[in-house]
């Protein structure tokens, strides 16, 4: 059966997010109003400004059907910027930034620096193992950070996926995270040619993902 991934448009590194998507042999979708998440079975929230995201999403009445998803074990990634709207708790954040939320963790913006502290990074990831292509060794997954945040705590039901060493205590930092059916990154995987993060949000959506129609309530989705 064919399965759609839909990437959240309305500002950021979504381009790239489509063309990953694509290049693992699914279907992307842009979404940019309430009407097209429907017949999606998982979403993407890419990396961007997470205000300037928040904001476009509650004036394009997304916000509201966004958090029903998120609460509702339907199968959402978020990527830097969608890193920060996932969670349930953000410090460094703007009064009036809406979040999504569903993910029980503390975020941290801006953690690592402004833009000119972006840096790069090779990251252990061992639920990556079994999504490299077949007949290539298990490497490393190459992070790219840029502006990013940092998760500080993650509740009971968190699983860390990866973290970061820093000096100058070598302190490993969170960078990745899962709860259920929602991921985390800090970094950008849309950004480099390796798909194995995309291959496994694949497989989270194959193994847990509805129609979100199944969730959304008609009154969500209205016609825009």
């Amino acid at each position: 059966m064919e399965r759609t991934i839909g990437i959240l448009a309305l500002q950021g590194a979504f381009r790239e997010h489509i063309k990953a998507v694509q290049a693992i042999g699914w279907e992307a979708r842009k979404v940019r109003l309430p009407a097209e998440l429907l017949g999606l079975d998982g979403l993407i929230i890419p990396g961007g400004e997470s205000t300037t995201i928040g904001k476009l999403a509650k004036m394009y009445d997304l916000l509201q059907p966004l958090q029903q998803l998120a609460h509702s074990g339907f199968p959402i990634w978020g990527t830097c910027a969608g890193l920060i709207l996932l969670a349930d708790r953000v410090t460094g954040r703007a009064s009036d930034q809406p979040l999504i939320g569903g993910l029980d963790i503390v975020v941290k913006r801006n953690y690592f620096g402004r833009q000119v502290d972006s840096f790069e990074a090779d990251l252990t990831v061992p639920a990556l193992v079994d999504f490299s292509p077949p007949g290539e060794p298990v490497s490393p997954f190459h992070g790219v950070f840029i502006r990013a945040p940092a998760v500080a705590t993650v509740g009971p039901a968190v699983q860390i996926l990866a973290r970061v060493d820093m000096p100058p205590t070598g302190e490993g930092i969170i960078i990745a995270v899962r709860q259920g059916a929602l991921l985390g990154t800090a970094f950008h995987p849309e950004l480099t040619t390796d798909r194995r993060f995309h291959r496994y949000f694949a497989h989270m959506v194959e193994e847990l993902g509805h129609p979100a129609e199944a969730v959304l309530r008609p009154s969500a989705v209205r016609a825009s």
